[in-house]
């Protein structure tokens, strides 16, 4: 089975998933991975017809300690503070820094199709007193909290150190505080000025009751009562929170040994890379998963996430030569095979489960929408930058007949996307400007048998002239082989006699993107260019002039 209809299998009951984000800054597309992957772990138990709710959870009364992300003037005051303390630096009338960002990734959750049952905030909760129960018993478990922290995590922490934050009463700030002294009502507080090496703390003291929201549980003990108090049964978390004696080795133990309930199932998912490396906003690695979001619609960006299990890290860089085309490219690929088309290549497993939870709309027809006509990106790409082309009606035409209504917004959709990929990530070799007036002057370059690739493929265009970018670049590839000219060069005589330069998106596609008539006139006059004298203008292109 599917990895999420395996998981779905091995369990009993109702479901309770759960994840949750501290809002520190900017939020990269990586971390999309995990609603992704906690969407398809629902939608697989909600078919095998158990009662599921989706939760999630911003932890937004951790510590500020993003200070690249505040003025100058803010660091001393607001480093330290709860994240939902902290106003909003952007001033768009959020209620702080953390509902800024927070609601912005949050926002791109209906959009690909995924709808918690409930959203919680820490900040909200803590002054209700749902958590002071759980605060009181981890205080009163002192012992055993320290206990599990150096046994599990090899983390030691000094007698008399309790397990809970104060947030100042003086200062306001969370990170800067250290409890002692439980007596069953009260704990003894300071702030300390150096206590952390990002924050400073103000240096006040006293006593005060931890309850109703004046203090909070450090994040392994917080995120193992968040589990009691919500009733989590299944919560995924990022491989580096699942190292052994890491984050959730630490709060499984907790919640066993300190809240006396057995942890949720957890599915360790893999880390969405740059060049090896994990993507991170605040290190200028990566996207930010709103603006990525305007790239890939719906069904690529699940896609992506998808296509390997959650064991398996993802290489992805939008800036690179096709990494976007590609990925419309395989969920194409997939839609075909899932048709019954023939592809080629080697499928992934059980591809038509992959391409149902791919999509945004689980009770869809599936079979319809993976049957529908899909215009390819990089031809869209390409289309999008040609003066005068009517793109829907070459697409229809690329088809051989009307598009369908959902075919219209696939079109409409790619279409939007492939203008802001060019704006904001495609290399310069996927970007065009086609000489239309004249031959350009590096065809003057050209050796001899180039000009004669060029004149030949004019003749064998004419004679079975291709429709698609495929027939295009198949024909390329046959009239260069019949000729011997290495597809390296003959693809470089191509694109000078277009493009004016050696290199350009994917050949095939350019020609089909042009009017046939302007195609086949650049051709004959760019195969008969000499040296020394080159044609004038060419003949119009008409409708794509």
């Amino acid at each position: 089975m599917f990895w999420a209809d395996d998981l779905a299998a091995s369990v009993d009951g109702p479901q309770v998933v759960n994840d949750s984000k501290t809002p520190s800054g900017t939020v990269h597309v990586g971390s999309l991975r995990g609603p992704v992957v906690l969407d398809v772990i629902v939608r697989a138990l909600r078919d095998r017809g158990i009662a599921t709710t989706l939760l999630y959870g911003v932890d937004d009364l951790d510590p500020m300690d993003a200070q690249a992300l505040l003025t100058p003037d803010a660091v001393e005051r607001e480093m330290g503070r709860p994240l939902a303390h902290v106003p909003d630096t952007a001033g768009d009338c959020h209620a702080s820094y953390a509902r800024h960002f927070a609601g912005i990734f949050i926002e791109t959750f209906a959009g690909l199709g995924i709808h918690p049952d409930r959203y919680y905030w820490m900040s909200d909760i803590y002054p209700t007193g749902e958590m002071d129960p759980l605060i009181r018993t981890a205080l009163d478990r002192a012992q055993v909290v320290r206990d599990v922290l150096l046994r599990v995590g090899h983390v030691e922490r000094p007698d008399g150190w309790l397990p809970v934050h104060v947030i100042c009463p003086a200062c306001g700030k969370v990170g800067t505080t250290i409890a002692r002294d439980w007596d069953g009502h009260t704990v003894a507080y300071a702030c300390i000025p150096d206590y952390v090496e990002w924050a400073r703390g103000c240096g006040a003291s006293g006593r005060v009751a931890p309850f109703g929201g004046a203090a909070k549980l450090p994040w392994n003990l917080e995120w193992a009562a968040q589990w009691s108090l919500l009733g989590v049964t299944i919560e995924p978390c990022g491989k580096d929170l699942a190292t052994a004696g890491g984050s959730r080795d630490r709060s499984d133990a907790l919640a066993r040994e300190v809240f006396d309930r057995e942890p949720p199932l957890n599915v360790p998912y893999e880390f969405l890379n740059i060049g090896g490396r994990k993507m991170s906003t605040s290190k200028g690695r990566g996207a930010a998963a709103h603006l990525m979001a305007q790239v890939l619609p719906p069904e690529p960006l699940r896609f992506l996430f998808l296509r390997p299990r959650p064991n398996q890290a993802i290489e992805f860089d939008p800036e690179g030569t096709d990494a976007i085309p590609r990925i419309f490219d395989e969920v194409d690929r997939i839609a075909a095979a899932v048709a019954g088309r023939e592809v080629k290549g080697e499928l992934p497993p059980f591809p038509e489960r992959l391409y149902a939870l791919a999509q945004l709309d689980p009770g869809a027809d599936h079979a319809a929408s993976a049957a529908a006509y899909r215009p390819a990106f990089g031809h869209l790409a390409l289309l999008a930058q040609i003066p005068g082309v009517d793109t829907a009606a070459r697409v229809a035409a690329e088809k051989g007949g009307p598009l369908t209504p959902s075919e219209e917004l696939v079109l409409a959709e790619r279409l939007r996307a492939a203008r802001v990929w060019l704006d904001a990530y495609a290399p310069e070799s996927a970007r065009l400007a086609v000489h239309i007036d004249a031959v350009p002057e590096r065809v003057g370059d050209l050796t001899e048998d180039e000009r004669s690739f060029l004149s030949a493929l004019a003749v064998a265009a004419e004679v079975d002239p291709p429709g698609s970018g495929d027939e295009w670049q198949a024909l390329l590839f046959r009239v260069a082989r019949d000729r011997d000219l290495p597809a390296g060069r003959a693809f470089a005589a191509l694109y000078a006699a277009f493009l004016g330069r050696a290199n350009g998106p994917r050949a095939g596609w350019l020609l089909a993107g042009l009017d046939a008539r302007f195609v086949l006139a650049r051709l004959r006059d760019a195969g008969a260019a000499g040296v020394a004298e080159l044609p004038g203008p060419t003949p119009a292109m008409g409708a794509s002039s």
